[in-house]
Formats: structure tokens, sequence, C-alpha cells
């Protein structure tokens, strides 16, 4: 495997997921699924940050952030304070408790996804269990 084979997969198993994301209920959204849990993972990581820094260790453009942002804002997964240093940024940090939304992102089943995409399901979720792993 080289570098272009691993980039490709790693494509194919971020459709796989954002295929087995529940959107009951979302409407529509001009920001991925794959891209809203990157930044709350971003938040996760770096509580009291700003939209400008996720921007910054993401790579993706602030504008993007700001529309995760708001969606996981609506989704009461992220509290947002005013900085007491500079009243013209905001501090945002994951709340304490995952909301319902994120609970069911995470507790989506992965099997019915991967059923479509491979013969054998139970092996790839093995081995994306053992990769998974493997790179922490």
């Amino acid at each position: 495997m080289n570098v272009s084979d691993l980039f490709l997969l790693g494509q194919r198993l971020q459709r796989i997921a954002e295929s087995a994301v529940p959107a009951d209920g979302i409407g529509e959204h001009s920001t991925g699924t794959g891209t809203v849990l990157l930044v709350a993972a971003d938040v996760r990581d770096h509580p009291r940050t700003t939209v400008t820094e996720i921007a910054r260790r993401t790579g993706l453009a602030q504008s993007q952030v700001s529309n995760c942002v708001a969606r996981l804002r609506t989704a009461d997964a992220l509290l947002a304070e005013p900085d007491p240093r500079d009243g013209r940024r905001t501090l945002l940090s994951a709340t304490a408790e995952p909301s319902p939304r994120l609970k069911a992102v995470r507790d989506a089943p992965l099997r019915p996804a991967l059923s479509t995409a491979t013969a054998d399901p139970e092996e790839a979720l093995t081995l994306l269990e053992r990769l998974s792993a493997l790179l922490r």
C-alpha cells in the first residue's frame, strides 16, 4: 500500500461512515457530517477555543468552522461564552454530557453501512477496530 492507496481508502471509509450517520430530523446543511465531527473532536480536545483556532488546527476554512459551530450549538453540543480578555471573541467548549444528537451519531450501528460496502462486514469491522487500536 502506498500513500495514494491510503488516501483513497480513507475517503472510502469516510463515505461509509457518513452513510451510517442517522439523518432523521437534521434538515439541509452546507457542512457535511464528517466536517462537523472533526470540529466537535477539536473542541473536545481544546476546550475554551475559538473559531479561528479551530480553523488553524483543522485546516478548514473559517466559514466552514463557523457553520459547524452553528450546527453543534443548535444540537446543544457546544457551550459558548464571551472571552473575558476580549469581548469580541467567543470561547467554545464541549458540553459536559453529549447531546442527544451526538449520542445518536456515536451509537449508530456501522454494520448496515459496511454490509453495502463489503461481502464480509464482520471481518471489516474487526479489522477497523484493530486498525483504530493500532493508530492511537
